[in-house]
């Protein structure tokens, strides 16, 4: 599933002139000196003083001697059992180098009570990522993939390579999205990364909906469970908060060896239950959903009943407070509007504008201008892309009520806009009536701590633009 939910990436790739260079030597030497001053890379003694002389001067810079030293036999002067029973490889190392790679390593063969031994197991930390640390330390290079990124930040922490970790850090950030959130919200106060934290919370609040069914919810520990149902601010149904609680107690159970009845998953949820704000749902979802489940006790059942309906509402255990959720936020890119008798008509084509933040923000919907005729109707197809490809479609209607104000339309779930790339926001409106459109258009936004920029978009083929048009406001979280 990891690899489903990051792309992989490498940074700090070897030098390529170093590369060449070494190829260049290589090949102007008789092919019997390349054999002869090749390392032994597989411990033979022999090997190793045939090479002793000769192979350093092929590595110009200790960066590069060190890296043939990486995973290598050769001098080792310890070595690691690495990895749970069953799953072990052992790993060759070099106490100098690792001792300036990390204190700890310092600590552990040079330090007050440094153990003389020639083999060390290390079964918490998996192989790929406890190489990819040595491979940073031996070869200053930096290769993280999505099925090791979380065990190699481990990794880091354990050992402390601080510059690996924040590396690690970095990458979860960049690749965070609804289907990770969860799962990485629960890592992060593992790791005590209060910055990861906070941009998992962001997503969290954002796409509540998307994160609460994702796969990787089911797999968060209870504490980080009880976190998300306590939190004020997330952006969803309250069914939806319950529907996925019931997905993970059903998880839980598995995880206990318990077959997923209703009572097991009751035990499961344990006091978690009550953070589920069941009296803040819709009296239809709660008697079509919640009230039959089974999870309820049939007195909890008939009180919740009771407050919905009686003046004299019984107390529960469950707090009836909705929550807050997420203000929207409005970016409005016009700083007047106008109409005149010949325009704006729409006739099936589309009004267009690309659109980019400086800041990683939730798009949620869009501010439409309405008739400028008196009342009206009007049908609405909108779209977000991003390099031509739609990361978000949905067709609504909306009502206008002849006022020059704006109305919102919403994408069925807030869409991440991240940093630095153009999107492109376009809407196909139907309607007979002529309407408002926006004048005096500005490049550049500045929304709280959110910067926008504008540009005008060759999908528009209505006459919106920067200057002026439709579209006038993009709504969103942030």
């Amino acid at each position: 599933m990891a690899a489903e939910l990051f792309p992989c990436k490498k940074l700090l790739p070897p030098a390529p002139e170093q590369e060449q260079e070494q190829r260049r030597r290589q090949q102007q030497e008789p092919e019997c000196q390349r054999t002869r001053d090749q390392p032994s890379l597989s411990g033979d003694n022999n090997g190793s003083r045939r090479a002793g002389c000769t192979w350093q001067g092929l590595y110009p810079t200790i960066r590069e001697r060190n890296s043939v030293m990486f995973n290598n036999d050769m001098m080792a002067d310890v070595y690691f059992v690495v990895g749970p029973p069953g799953g072990t490889q052992r790993v060759p190392g070099h106490k100098y180098v690792l001792a300036v790679g990390s204190s700890v390593f310092h600590a552990m063969f040079y330090g007050e009570l440094a153990e003389d031994r020639d083999e060390i197991r290390i079964p918490d930390v998996e192989p790929p990522s406890f190489l990819a640390m040595l491979k940073y330390i031996y070869c200053d290079e930096i290769e993280l993939c999505a099925d090791t990124v979380l065990a190699t930040l481990y990794a880091a922490k354990k050992y402390m390579v601080p510059h690996l970790a924040r590396a690690c850090v970095s990458f979860l950030e960049t690749s965070l999205s609804a289907k990770n959130a969860c799962v990485l919200l629960s890592q992060s106060c593992l790791f005590e990364e209060p910055d990861l934290t906070q941009r998992c919370w962001e997503v969290i609040d954002a796409q509540a909906e998307l994160a609460l069914r994702s796969e990787g919810f089911c797999d968060i520990d209870a504490h980080t469970l009880e976190s998300i149902l306590r939190r004020e601010t997330l952006n969803a149904k309250e069914m939806a908060v319950f529907e996925a609680a019931l997905g993970w107690a059903e998880a839980e159970c598995h995880r206990r060896d318990l077959r997923p009845t209703v009572e097991n998953k009751r035990l499961a949820l344990g006091k978690a239950i009550y953070l589920i704000r069941i009296p803040a749902m819709a009296l239809e979802d709660f008697a079509n959903g919640a009230a039959q489940s089974g999870v309820l006790t049939p007195n909890e059942t008939n009180d919740i009943f009771l407050w919905y309906t009686a003046a004299n509402k019984p107390e529960l255990l469950f707090c009836s407070k909705p929550r807050q959720g997420l203000a929207p936020q409005r970016c409005h890119r016009f700083q007047s509007c106008a109409y005149r008798s010949n325009q704006w008509r729409y006739r099936g084509r589309c009004d267009s504008i690309q659109f980019a933040v400086d800041k990683r923000v939730f798009v949620a919907g869009f501010g439409l201008y309405g008739s400028s005729c008196g009342s009206a109707e009007y049908g609405a197809k909108m779209e977000l892309k991003r390099q031509g490809a739609a990361v978000a479609q949905r067709a609504v209607k909306y009502f206008s009520d002849g006022s020059s104000s704006t109305f919102a339309v919403w994408f069925e779930h807030p869409v991440q806009i991240e940093p630095d790339a153009f999107y492109t926001a376009s809407v196909v409106l139907d309607g007979s009536e002529l309407s408002y459109f926006g004048q005096e258009g500005v490049t550049e936004v500045q929304c709280g701590k959110v910067t926008f920029q504008f540009q005008c978009s060759s999908d528009s083929t209505n006459g919106t633009g920067v200057q002026g048009g439709q579209i006038p406001e993009l709504i969103f979280y942030a």
